[in-house]
């Protein structure tokens, strides 16, 4: 198969790029620099809608069956309930947050992706690249040095916060680092919360976040005090140091076996724009979070979803090259708001003082008593809420909801739009007066049979990742065709 796209990464990001690409019928070939996956937990936990988006390729079933449903968080203050909200009342087919560490994940994609004939590449190096005209010229070193030129027609960096796709395109990567040190560990507990819950602990000297990965082990996260800009940097920590952390804000906790120990600081930063001609930044090459929420990987995630049904209509034909410009106009957007959400997150995590931390507890209480605020922190959460109602690629035409840019209601005893080897659009409405031709006319773009609408009155034109197109009044097949001639081109 003809080589359509080069991925560069393969962590989450890059096998979820791979898969999407790839079961579409895109040539691909992924890349990384690394001999070997990874063998730490890292990113921990997937989300709702990453669930729902790898459903369509057929690999959440894996994910789930290997992983741990965490249906509620509870934050508190020493013995005061800050606020209990569960994530089982989400609208979706996996109303949980699914931990499973890193590697775990990266497994499961590497082994489907094998599945589906495209094998990881390792240790393969992307040193340069040059994109004129119509191509890309990128230059890779193999093992022992020997170099390699290849040529495709597109390039995604899915290469991390350091990203050497990112580098040489010169992308301004804004943000900064917070000063404040944490602790990361993976580590077995006796006495240890309960799960399968995650809970969040806002101590006087600092929160401390525990997440269940198996029966006993479990993710501990502790900001453990503010650097200052002469003070040295502290010395990697023990077992012993996070069991004093642990002595202190959940008593009777006991850390044993650890996987691994580890310290850090929070970056927050993003690039502006995803797309510089035909080349593509996706994941932590493009934006890195607060690990506040989990949403950093997902976020990456979602970007491949994003992208691969574009760019397989668009190589495969028909598709417009709107379709493209578009990624970035709705993918920016969505990491700011998890940076500005995750980045509060912090800020009130680590808030320092008596009085401050008094009014913190006492309005966070009250704020997330409200029944709604809880429905709308689980639905942030688990990132069903995620839309793009300001995409270049919504119609105008706005009846009824779910509106243009919303995600589309899923039903279960439905195949996941989106879902199969063709990026198509589905088209809920009935069929009186449709055009006679309609179907066959775009069938290289939309799904050839209709599917029972919303509700009536209303048709609605959905797209492969998920999210409503249109939405228009029922029998209005002008702004239908309208609609599939701008995205995809008259296939008449």
């Amino acid at each position: 198969m003809k080589t359509d796209v080069l991925i560069v990464g393969a962590g989450p990001v890059g096998l979820t790029m791979a898969i999407e690409l790839t079961r579409y019928k895109v040539g691909v070939r992924i890349i990384d620099k690394a001999p070997e996956r990874t063998d730490k937990s890292k990113a921990l936990v997937i989300w709702s809608r990453s669930l729902e988006l790898l459903e369509r390729a057929g690999v959440s079933s894996r994910l789930v069956e290997a992983g741990q449903k965490a249906t509620s968080v509870k934050i508190s203050a020493g013995d005061k309930s800050i606020a209990h909200f569960n994530i089982e009342g989400v609208e979706s087919k996996y109303p949980f947050g699914l931990m499973i560490p890193q590697n775990e994940t990266e497994r499961i994609l590497d082994e489907f992706l094998n599945g589906l004939g495209v094998k990881v590449e390792r240790p393969v190096e992307l040193t340069t690249f040059t994109a004129p005209g119509d191509k890309v010229v990128s230059t890779l070193r193999h093992v022992g040095g020997d170099e390699e030129t290849v040529e495709t027609s597109w390039l995604i960096g899915c290469d991390g916060a350091h990203s050497t796709v990112r580098h040489q395109l010169g992308m301004e990567f804004r943000g900064e680092t917070s000063p404040i040190d944490w602790i990361l560990a993976d580590v077995h507990l006796e006495n240890p919360p309960r799960t399968p819950e995650i809970e969040i602990v806002w101590h006087p000297e600092g929160v401390l976040a525990t997440f269940p990965i198996t029966k006993d082990r479990y993710r501990i996260i502790a900001d453990v005090g503010a650097a200052t800009e002469d003070s040295a940097p502290r010395a990697e920590p023990t077992l012993a140091d996070l069991q004093a952390v642990l002595d202190k804000r959940v008593p009777g906790v006991r850390a044993t076996n650890p996987i691994w120990i580890s310290s850090f600081r929070i970056s927050e930063r993003k690039v502006a724009d995803y797309r510089v001609g035909r080349v593509f930044v996706a994941g932590d090459a493009a934006h890195v979070h607060s690990p506040a929420g989990g949403q950093g990987m997902n976020t990456g995630m979602q970007d491949a979803c994003n992208l691969a049904w574009k760019l397989a209509l668009v190589v495969r034909g028909p598709g417009s090259n709107s379709l493209l410009d578009s990624y970035s106009a709705e993918r920016s957007p969505v990491a700011e708001q998890v940076l500005k959400v995750t980045g509060r997150m912090t800020s009130m995590m680590t808030a320092t003082g008596e009085v401050v931390q008094f009014l913190r507890n006492h309005t966070a209480s009250l704020i997330l008593g409200l029944a709604p605020v809880r429905k709308l922190a689980a639905g942030v959460a688990s990132e069903i809420s995620i839309g793009y109602p300001h995409s270049p690629l919504n119609a105008l035409q706005r009846h009824d909801d779910p509106l243009p840019g919303q995600r589309a209601p899923i039903r279960t005893d439905e195949s996941p739009v989106g879902a199969g080897d063709t990026p198509r659009f589905v088209l809920f409405a009935e069929s009186d007066g449709m055009p006679q031709d309609l179907l066959k006319r775009y069938e290289l773009v939309l799904e050839p049979a209709l599917r029972e609408p919303y509700h009536s009155g209303c048709m609605w034109l959905v797209r492969p990742d998920g999210y409503t197109a249109l939405a228009a009044k029922a029998g209005d097949w002008t702004a239908v065709t309208a609609y599939l001639d701008r995205v995809a081109g008259d296939q008449a």
